[in-house]
């Protein structure tokens, strides 16, 4: 049985991505070749390691087991990059970051944007998901560090304050809603949204909402940024739904007027999670440290 690095980063990457399709994307791999490296590792153990079906592939317990010692050897194998980087003249290594949407379109980019320039051999693997889900995928090491949602349960995992935000209902200039001071979310169901892609972990958090109340949200069209939502809200196309930081930013330029959700979950303490700050590998301390600073 042999297996190289790049076996064991593609078998995680197809675990977690839940596809080998999607897992090659990941590995920047051709489907043909990410599917030859699979079978290989299945011929070479002499067992399956993942149960394809149309929906994706789940694990076998071959599957769970490699997946557990994979993420092991992968960790290591950063810490050594990183432990040689230090001869080479500074910090080395990527960092995997779980971030929710408000944190990673408001906050991150400028904050990882001076991380970067000052780390020049440090790369990150950032990736959208909902606050809950970051938890869970933070636990079982597919992470390095998680930003949430403070309302979120994070168990026994370390944690930090990160930044504090809100939502807000981004109306047109002279709309009827807004002359109200506030507003409840499920009052405001009956009209057209703007909002973000289907895959965002934001627009999947508010049509469940919606959902729980028992009405559907009516989005008229889904774009990719905040700012393009602010945009469309100006036009008349529909309402929207973004952080307090975004609308009042944009309510500078475009005629837009941000109105407060009285929904609890409107408020948005962000939070730092990690599995433990001193097993990480110095970068990501590091990086967490950084982050802390604006807190």
């Amino acid at each position: 049985m042999q297996f190289d690095l790049t076996d064991l980063s593609l078998f995680r990457h197809v675990v977690e991505a839940g596809s080998i399709t999607h897992g090659a994307e990941r590995a920047h791999l051709a489907l043909a070749a990410a599917s030859t490296r699979i079978r290989n590792m299945e011929k070479s153990l002499g067992a399956p390691l993942l149960l394809r079906t149309r929906a994706g592939v789940t694990l076998t317990p071959a599957g769970r087991t490699l997946l557990q010692h994979a993420r092991t050897l992968l960790a290591q194998a950063e810490r050594l990059k990183e432990d040689l980087g230090s001869f080479t003249g500074g910090l080395a290594g990527q960092i995997r970051i779980l971030s929710n949407t408000n944190a990673l379109t408001e906050f991150l980019p400028e904050a990882l944007g001076a991380f970067l320039a000052q780390h020049p051999q440090v790369s990150i693997d950032l990736e959208e998901r909902l606050s809950d889900e970051i938890v869970g995928l933070i636990a079982e090491g597919v992470g390095d560090i998680g930003i949430v949602a403070g309302t979120v349960d994070t168990g026994q995992l370390e944690t930090y304050p990160f930044r504090s935000d809100r939502f807000v209902l981004a109306v047109p200039t002279g709309h009827a809603l807004a002359s109200h001071p506030s507003i409840a979310f499920s009052k405001v169901l009956e009209h057209d949204f703007v909002g973000l892609d289907r895959a965002s972990a934001l627009q999947r958090f508010l049509s469940s909402k919606a959902s729980r109340i028992g009405r559907p949200l009516r989005l008229r069209v889904q774009l990719r940024s905040f700012d393009a939502v602010c945009r469309m809200v100006e036009a008349g196309v529909g309402l929207g739904i973004v952080p307090e930081t975004t609308a009042q930013r944009a309510a500078r330029t475009m005629a837009i007027h941000p109105v407060a959700l009285e929904d609890s979950w409107a408020a948005r303490d962000l939070t730092l999670c990690i599995r433990s700050l001193k097993d990480l590998p110095s970068s990501a301390r590091q990086l967490v440290a950084h982050l802390r600073q604006g807190t």
